[in-house]
């Protein structure tokens, strides 16, 4: 059995990037790029076989190949993300994923994109959201009922993403900021709230027996630790410009045969 972690070269285009809750700020495209490619290597030393799609320079936030597709067990749902400028991104993201998973789509006219779309075991959690809409809530819920997941929908309006605001630990556990979707959602999991100094800190990638995490969010970091989780910090704040975070930059698929 493989682990695949499919991820794509920073464009040099992101300085076009689309923003909803941030001012735009000048990013360091080599910087950037070298917090990409230690995130890279952190994904294979923990043994990911890490593919790279070649850059997308037309494409300012295609490094983010989350909001592009939705992993299930069995499934690969290719996403139709909210921002029109980003639609195009994912072609190649089906073509690669065809290779390893079957591959479904989801209607033409549903909005979703990935980093709304919380998978925790078999329960999917996806935010409704300035890039998702119910119709692509009840899309993927349609093709994912049949491989045996219950879908929630959940409203979200003070964050990007749901995934900016709650991740999962693991199948048992979710790391939550609280003021920013209602923790009543997440009731029958054991959660860990982020320190409420740092307000981007619920975003974690969990890669086996540890969590990848921003090094922006110390506190945060020191809480897991204490639970008794592995971190490895990694810095991500030239993405983070681009309202990126640590789940955005890859496409986790795991019992590849």
């Amino acid at each position: 059995m493989r682990k695949l972690a499919i991820t794509r070269t920073v464009s040099c285009s992101i300085g076009n990037c689309e923003l909803t809750h941030l001012e735009r700020a000048s990013i360091d495209l080599e910087r950037a790029r070298e917090q990409h490619g230690y995130y890279q290597s952190v994904l294979r030393d923990a043994g990911w076989e890490v593919i790279n799609l070649e850059e997308q320079p037309d494409m300012p936030d295609a490094v983010f190949v989350e909001d592009t597709a939705v992993i299930l067990d069995g499934l690969a749902v290719i996403a139709r993300p909210g921002a029109s400028s980003r639609r195009r991104e994912t072609a190649s993201i089906a073509n690669e994923l065809a290779l390893h998973l079957p591959v479904a789509h989801l209607p033409d006219n549903t909005r979703l994109d990935g980093g709304d779309v919380l998978v925790v075991g078999k329960h999917i959690f996806v935010g409704i959201s300035t890039r998702t809409t119910s119709a692509g809530v009840k899309a993927l819920d349609a093709l994912a009922s049949g491989f045996g997941y219950a879908t929630v929908a959940v409203e979200v309006d003070a964050c990007l993403h749901l995934k900016s605001a709650a991740t999962a630990i693991d199948d048992e556990s979710i790391l939550l900021n609280p003021h920013l979707v209602d923790p009543s959602v997440f009731a029958d999991f054991d959660v860990i709230t982020t320190d409420p100094t740092e307000a981007g800190a619920a975003n974690v990638v969990a890669i086996g027996s540890c969590l990848i995490h921003s090094a922006a969010f110390p506190l945060t970091t020191a809480l897991l630790e204490a639970a008794g989780h592995s971190v490895i910090s990694v810095p991500l704040d030239e993405l983070a410009k681009a309202e990126g975070a640590a789940t955005c930059c890859s496409l986790l698929l795991t019992n590849i045969i």
